[in-house]
């Protein structure tokens, strides 16, 4: 195809001669034309046929598709427009048939001349297309006005919106083709014929409006939903890049909280709907897979397997679980292939992660830490060391902690298949995910397939059948930890003096890096250490469930299913004799260990369930019965030994230490009944009402059983007459719950007496051993019960293209697991129990816009969360509990909120001795220790966690209010999703500091610590003083 430009070819300076040749290469021309013309009547006009299927295609395109079935060569000149686009449907037509029906009502002419077309400018019609004012107004079926529909024409990217009155105006050409699109309306096309003014009416799209999300043991349509719940659709969030489903809940929803608790490869995502917790258990939600609740790790399960994700969050959506639905439900559907549809994807990314400068502790350099001691020696009137006599020698030294890390890869593909025909449909996908950790020797792989088949025996009787399979592997170094918990390798870098080097001149790493006159004890090398010691793990996993659903008459729906969940993981853990966890703790065959562990589950579930619904007249009901069973077993075992003579053989065999192994098995069962009726009138007066009845192994004889029932209104106000001239209001829906649910979370014996049989008992002057009983059981152990009140209003404007949600929450917990204290004459020390009353409540916010719909399409999310709680009661022993982990530790009073940072608060510096002689001070305060408030008054300093001691409550870890912000952008087939999300209010404890403040040790610290105190005359900032003994 050829564009032929309008200067001559030949230019000759001779005028004679040019207009010689000029006549010559005319006749020439017309000569061979008039042969090639007659040559190519009879081979090319008669004989050439072209087959094409072209849809909304560039014209340019469709003639080169001519080109390569035909031997003819299209010629044009620039002002031809070539980009046009055209659509076509011809098979074995002549070439000049196809071009008459191709260019039909376009600006362009043809003319065939022997095998060259040449392409014109039709000046007359293209005089027709100028561009016109286009004008016109749309509205619905009933008439009114749509305010913001989408008006493009069609292939250009070009377009308007409607305005308040429901109108628009635009420039096109005759024969364009205008795009009217507006969310909760099919959409509709108008090709233009002339300039008069348009009136187009849309129609509802009635599937946009009757949504069906999944709930508790079914499905529900979004209107008739009576619940505080939202979804997430999975397919919108495709292209978010993560390891972990629950990564993409971020930001995305009202009331759920996602932290990540550490940063090794495939793990650490922990969720909390509604501020949900307890005084004694974990507070994650229950997940249901596919309708059965597993018992194992999420974090294996492929995020690009899941087609959409429910969170329910009231008592009304979660009362069907029962007694393990105290802190919300998450309900996971997987993806299934659609009847009569065949699709092939493949997706992949790839990319880099580090970790960003900003947030990593700031730790002192070489000099700085070598004048540090310098000074430190000065201040104690001791002689300063040679290896600190001279400090700016060091330079900036060497970075510990920078060097425990690496930039890291990480990539994710996935390929799925799904075809769908009359009776079978399957969707099968297959996945491999590979994050390299951060941190040096870490990294997690894993290996994901998923089978989803139906098959329709009858119409009214189908058979489901789902097959999940999971195979994981990881290293995951000692990384984690304080530097005193043996495990903190990265820790015990940071604290490491940056004057030492971690490599040998020649580059290899030294097994360790004690120096005299620097390090007060042996110090292993933890760059070495966390790339010798092996700690691999390994995950298999089958989740599989199998259905057969009939319908026996219409309405009514038998289904029986039968889930499993199978899987096994395995522990290696070596560390050699050329690494150390710990300060003062050389590497040695001594020292050198093995741990090996093997945990192995099954968890199966039976349920049966009848499902009828029926509508008569204005009336609709819907009635679920259903029974199910699920039982757990898992078998634990480990070994261990030390004293390794070869580091190359790591078995037990090799260790001349073998310890006794241990092994561990814990079973529970659970049964269930349950049942709900949803009851509407005309559509708009919503009721449901819902109870589970589960009977539990884990609890005492006298409370084995347990009733979890629930009540819910709604009322959809939009469809009153009233509000018929609120015509921009698409949906005002107001809705009310109230229930009871439970926690279960307590363990499998608690309620038992359990007895050891490695007891030592003293008779006269003899030991002897033996066995006894080292716990109480309780026969009245039960289940913790939250009754939880919800209020919500649904709101849509303009057809739903804005939506907002508000939901009101108030719940109690009461009858929480507690260890109580009893009495020491008893030879117990405490005892599990049911005691106290916790109050949680708040209110939640979101807003959902669609700001613009058409080829460029942004949508929007905001949502935001305000929660708090209260202790209403303890036991009647305590009005306070205590609690530590680790180092840090939190208390719950009564009137005040659970879980608070508990501990001294610092007062500033005792300064000079008269400051000193003027304040409250403990038994080891001197002049520049840290000065402590006297929180009781009496005048002294003590450290004790009862009301005698001096600790208050110094941070609450729970955020006032969460919130999240989404943008979505697509053109064509580009797409940017922008999320934000964060909380506020809340305080981390940073326990590490600790060991980086650590004044008194040959440790690094940071560097706000050269503002220390060092003298009367030098008090420093007032936060750093002598040592840092108690926090």
């Amino acid at each position: 195809m050829k564009n032929i430009p309008l200067p001559d070819l030949y230019y000759l300076e001779n005028p004679d001669l040019k207009q010689l040749f000029r006549i010559m290469r005319i006749s020439i021309f017309l000569l061979f034309f008039c042969l090639f013309s007659l040559m190519a009547e009879n081979s090319h006009s008669q004989n050439a046929r072209v087959t094409i299927n072209r849809s909304d295609a560039p014209l340019e395109s469709i003639l080169n598709e001519i080109e390569s079935q035909t031997d003819y060569l299209f010629i044009y000149k620039e002002d031809v427009n070539v980009k046009m686009r055209k659509s076509i449907h011809v098979s074995s037509k002549p070439v000049a048939e196809v071009l008459s029906i191709l260019l039909a009502e376009s600006s362009v002419a043809y003319k065939m001349a022997g095998n060259h077309i040449i392409l014109t400018r039709n000046a007359a019609l293209a005089a027709q297309q100028q561009k016109l004012g286009i004008a016109g107004t749309v509205t619905d079926a009933s008439g009114e006005v749509l305010i913001g529909v989408s008006v493009l024409i069609k292939g250009s990217g070009q377009g308007t919106v409607t305005d308040l009155d429901g109108n628009f105006s635009l420039a096109a050409n005759m024969g364009d083709i205008l795009q009217f699109s507006y969310t909760g309306y099919i959409p509709q096309e108008i090709k233009l014929k002339d300039n008069h003014s348009l009136s187009i009416v849309l129609k509802e799209d009635v599937k946009s409006l009757d949504e069906v999300v999944v709930v508790a043991y079914g499905t529900q349509t979004k209107r008739a939903v009576t619940g505080a719940m939202e979804t997430l659709d999975f397919d919108k969030l495709s292209d978010v890049p993560v390891a972990q489903f629950t990564q993409k809940m971020q930001g995305q929803i009202a009331g759920v909280q996602v932290n990540q608790g550490t940063g090794v490869p495939g793990q650490g995502m922990n969720v909390r709907i509604r501020g949900a917790a307890s005084l004694s258990t974990g507070s994650n939600p229950l997940y249901v897979v596919d309708g059965f609740p597993i018992v194992g790790d999420i974090n294996d399960i492929n995020p690009n397997e899941i087609e959409s994700m429910t969170i329910l969050k009231d008592a009304a959506a979660t009362s069907l679980y029962g007694s393990r639905a105290a802190f919300g439900v998450v309900l996971i559907q997987t993806k299934g292939a659609k009847a009569g549809k065949t699709n092939i994807s493949f997706n992949a990314y790839m990319g880099v992660q580090n970790v960003p400068q900003k947030g990593r502790p700031e730790m002192m350099n070489g000099t700085e830490w070598a004048q540090f001691k310098k000074e430190s020696y000065e201040d104690l009137g001791q002689s300063v060391p040679t290896a600190f006599q001279n400090p700016s020698q060091y330079g900036k030294g060497h970075d510990w902690y920078d060097a425990m890390l690496r930039s890291a890869m990480i990539q994710d593909y996935n390929v799925s298949v799904s075809t769908g025909k009359d009776k079978f449909t399957s969707s099968f996908v297959l996945g491999y995910f590979n994050q390299d950790g951060v941190l040096l020797n870490s990294d997690y792989q894993r290996i994901s397939a998923r089978a989803n088949s139906t098959y329709r025996i009858s119409d009214n009787l189908k058979l489901a059948f789902n097959l999940a399979p999971t195979y994981s592997f990881e290293n995951r170094p000692s990384s984690d930890g304080a530097f005193f918990s043996g495990g903190g390798l990265l820790a015990n870098a940071t604290l490491t003096p940056p004057i030492l080097d971690y490599r040998n001149e020649d580059g290899t790493y030294p097994v360790v890096v004690t120096t005299p006159g620097v390090t007060a004890f042996e110090t292993p090398n933890w760059v070495r250490s966390i790339q010798d010691i092996v700690n691999k793990r390994e995950a298999k996993r089958l989740l599989a469930n199998a259905s057969l659903q009939y319908e026996p008459l219409k309405g009514l729906v038998l289904k029986t299913s039968l889930n499993g969940d199978i899987g096994s993981n395995y522990q290696h853990n070596f560390q050699p004799s050329t690494a150390g966890r710990a300060f003062a703790a050389a590497p040695s065959a001594i020292a050198a260990n093995l741990y090996e562990a093997n945990n192995r589950y099954w968890s199966w579930l039976s349920e049966t369930t009848a499902n009828y619904s029926k509508e008569i007249g204005n009336h609709t009901f819907e009635l679920l019965l259903g029974y199910t069973t699920q039982r757990f077993r898992s078998d634990y075992s480990a070994i261990s030994g030390s004293n390794f003579s070869d580091d190359r053989i790591q078995t037990i065999d090799a260790a001349l230490v073998k310890n006794n192994p241990t092994m561990d098995i814990q079973e529970w069962s659970m049964i269930s009944y349950l049942s709900r009726v949803n009851y509407s009138y005309k559509g708009k007066y919503l009721i449901g009402a819902s109870i589970r009845r589960d009977g539990s192994s884990r609890f005492g004889s006298n409370n084995k059983w347990g009733n979890f029932p629930s009540v819910s209104l709604g009322w959809i106000v939009s469809d009153e007459a009233f509000m018929g001239k609120l015509k921009s209001v698409s949906l005002l829906k107001v809705r009310g719950s109230y229930g009871m649910i439970g926690n279960n979370n307590i363990g499998n014996y608690t309620h038992y007496n359990t007895v050891s049989g490695n007891t030592n008992a003293v008779f006269g002057s003899t030991v002897a051993s033996g066995s006894a009983v080292t716990n109480l059981g309780n026969d009245d152990l039960g289940w913790e019960k939250t009754r939880q009140l919800d209020f919500g209003v649904d709101l849509g404007f303009f057809n739903n293209r804005i939506t907002f949600t508000y939901d009101y929450y108030n719940k109690i917990t009461s009858n929480m697991l507690y260890s109580l204290p009893v009495p020491e004459e008893s030879g117990f020390s405490t005892l599990i129990g049911n005691v106290g009353k916790l109050k949680f409540w708040g209110h939640e916010f979101s807003i959902n816009s669609h700001n613009i719909v058409g080829t460029f399409n942004w949508s929007t999310n905001f949502n935001i969360s305000f929660s708090d709680n209260r202790v209403l009661a303890l036991s009647d022993l305590s009005n306070q509990l205590v609690a530590y982990s680790g180092i840090v530790s939190t208390i719950s009073r009564v009137g005040g909120r659970i879980g608070q940072f508990y501990g001294m608060v610092q007062d500033g510096i005792y300064v000079n001795q008269s400051d000193y002689d003027q304040s409250p001070k403990a038994v080891d305060s001197q002049v520049g220790t840290i000065k402590f408030h006297d929180v009781n008054d009496d005048k002294q300093i003590t450290y004790g966690d009862d009301e005698s001691g001096d600790k208050a409550e110094i941070g609450n870890p729970l955020p006032k209010f969460t919130f999240g912000l989404t943008n979505n952008f697509e053109y064509k087939n580009f797409d940017l999703t922008i999320v934000a999300t964060g909380t506020y209010g809340n305080k981390i404890a940073a326990a590490v500091e600790q060991g980086m403040a650590n004044l008194d040790g040959p440790f690094n610290v940071m560097k706000e610590v050269k503002d220390r105190w060092r003298s009367p005359d030098n008090p420093g900032a007032g936060l750093y003083g002598l040592s840092l003994i108690h926090i």
